[in-house]
C-alpha cells in the first residue's frame, strides 16, 4: 500500500458579510472590523432579534449567467461565486483544467442548504396551490445541489455530495476532503461551505431556543461577545467560503503555490444532547485528539487557535475545557482568537470561513483580535483582543461544534519547510 498523501491548499474564496472576496474578509477581520449590523427587510419586522451579518453588495450576475441566478437561491450563489474565485487562485479555470477531470471532487458543506426555496414554495402552495410550487425545487432544493451545479460548471467528475452536521459541516467537507485525498481517491478536491438561515422562520426558531445574542439592538457590533462574562449567546451571519484542496506531489507537478498544508483533521459526538454541549467538552476534546494524532503532532505543536467562540455561556465555556483536556497545561499558553465576534456565527460555513481566516493568519503572521472581550470570564487564557497581535506561527487548530453533539477540528500548517506541525 502506498504512503498517505500530503494534502495542499492551492485556491481560496469567500462571500461574507465581511466582504466579498477572501482577501476583503481576511482585511476585514485582522483590522478588527464587525459585520454585525440591523437585518434590513420586511420579513425582520416584530422578530425577538433583528440583529445579525448580511451579505450586502453582492452582484449575482457579475458571476453567473440570469438564467441561472434566477433559479437559484442566494445562498448557491454564494457558493457558486466563492468557488469561482477559489479556483481561479488555484488557476484550474479556463479551457485547459490542470488536472483529469475524473480525479476532482466536490464536497458542499451546509447545516440547512437552500432553506429559502422551500419555504417560499410551502407558501406558494398555501396560497395558490400545487401548480405554483416551482419545477426547480426538485432539481436546486436540497443540500446537496450546490456540490451537483458545482461539478456540471466546472466539468468535475469525481464524487459530488453534501455533507451536513449543523455548525461543524464546513470543517467536517473539509476533513473528509482531505482524508479523499490522502488515500487516493482523488488528487483534488473543491471544499465549499454555505448557509443562509437569516430568516423569520430559523431566527425564531434559535431565539426560542434563548441561543441568539439579546439587548445591543442599539449597538449591534457589540453583540457577539465570546469568552465574556456579558455573553449573551451568537449572533446568526450568512455566507459562503471555498477551498482547493490538492495532493501536494500534484499540485508541484503542475507548478502550484501552495497556500498552507492541511495536517490533520477529527471529529466525533458528543451523545449527550440535542443543543447543549458535553459540560465538559468530553467530546470537543475527542476531537481535537483525533486531529492531533491524524496530523502527527502534539499540543507544542500548536501555535494558535481559532475557536468556535460563538458567545453562548455553555458552549464557550466547554470549548475551554476541552481544550484543556486536549492540550493539557500547554493550553492556556496557546493564543486563541474568536473571528465570530467579527464575522458573526455563519453556522454550517463557518468551518470553511474560519479556515480561511486561518491560512491567511499563517501567510501574513497575524493573528485576529477577538472583539468585546471587555470583562473576560476565563482571564488565564490568552485570548487575542484589542487589535491584531503579530506573531508567525507554524500550525493553526480550528474548531467547530454544533447543536446535536457534531464536533470537528483540523489542524492547517504553512507549506514551506517551517510548516511542519
Amino acid at each position: 500500500m502506498s504512503a498517505p498523501r500530503d494534502v495542499v491548499v492551492t485556491g481560496l474564496g469567500a462571500i461574507t458579510p465581511s466582504g466579498l472576496s477572501a482577501e476583503l474578509l481576511w482585511q476585514s477581520v485582522s483590522q478588527g472590523r464587525s459585520a454585525i449590523g440591523r437585518l434590513e427587510g420586511d420579513e425582520f419586522d416584530g422578530l425577538p432579534v433583528r440583529i445579525g451579518g448580511q451579505v450586502r453588495g453582492f452582484d449575482p450576475e457579475a458571476v453567473l449567467e440570469r438564467n441561472l441566478v434566477r433559479r437559484l437561491s442566494p445562498v448557491q450563489h454564494w457558493a457558486l461565486a466563492a468557488a469561482e474565485e477559489a479556483l481561479g487562485q488555484a488557476g484550474a479555470l479556463g479551457t485547459e483544467p490542470p488536472w483529469d477531470p475524473a480525479r476532482v471532487s466536490v464536497i458542499a458543506g451546509t447545516g440547512s442548504g437552500p432553506v429559502d426555496a422551500m419555504q417560499q414554495a410551502t407558501r406558494l402552495l398555501d396560497s395558490r396551490g400545487p401548480r405554483a410550487v416551482p419545477l426547480t425545487l426538485s432539481m436546486h432544493g436540497a443540500p446537496d445541489a450546490a456540490a451537483a451545479l458545482l461539478s456540471q460548471r466546472h466539468g468535475l467528475r469525481g464524487p459530488a455530495q453534501g455533507v451536513s452536521a449543523t455548525c461543524a459541516s464546513g470543517t467536517i467537507a473539509l476533513g473528509e476532503g482531505l482524508r479523499r485525498i490522502r488515500h487516493g481517491y482523488a488528487d483534488a478536491v473543491l471544499v465549499v461551505g454555505m448557509e443562509d438561515c437569516l430568516n423569520g422562520v430559523n431566527l425564531s426558531s434559535n431565539a426560542n431556543l434563548r441561543a441568539l445574542a439579546t439587548g445591543h439592538d442599539d449597538d449591534p457590533a457589540a453583540a457577539s461577545r465570546p469568552f465574556d462574562r456579558a455573553r449573551t449567546g451568537f449572533v446568526m451571519s450568512a455566507g459562503a467560503a471555498a477551498l482547493v484542496l490538492e495532493s501536494a506531489e500534484h499540485a508541484t507537478a503542475r507548478g502550484a503555490a501552495p497556500l498552507a498544508r492541511v495536517a490533520g483533521f477529527g471529529a466525533s459526538s458528543d451523545a449527550h444532547h440535542p443543543t447543549a454541549p458535553h459540560p465538559q467538552g468530553r467530546g470537543a476534546a475527542q476531537a481535537i485528539r483525533d486531529c492531533l494524532a491524524d496530523a502527527g503532532a502534539g499540543p507544542a505543536d500548536v501555535g494558535h487557535i481559532n475557536a468556535h467562540g460563538t458567545g453562548t455561556p455553555a458552549g464557550d465555556a466547554a470549548e475551554l475545557l476541552a481544550f484543556e483536556a486536549a492540550l493539557g497545561a500547554a493550553a492556556h499558553t496557546i493564543p486563541i482568537s474568536a473571528t465570530k465576534s467579527l464575522t458573526g456565527h455563519l453556522l454550517g460555513a463557518s468551518g470553511a470561513v474560519e479556515a480561511v481566516l486561518s491560512i491567511l493568519a499563517l501567510r501574513d503572521g497575524l493573528l485576529p483580535p477577538t472583539l468585546n472581550l471587555d470583562d473576560p470570564e476565563f482571564p488565564d487564557w490568552d485570548i487575542v483582543t484589542g487589535t491584531a497581535r503579530p506573531l508567525r506561527v507554524n500550525s493553526v487548530l480550528s474548531t467547530s461544534f454544533g447543536f446535536g453533539g457534531h464536533n470537528a477540528a483540523v489542524l492547517l500548517a504553512r507549506a514551506d519547510e517551517g510548516g511542519t506541525p
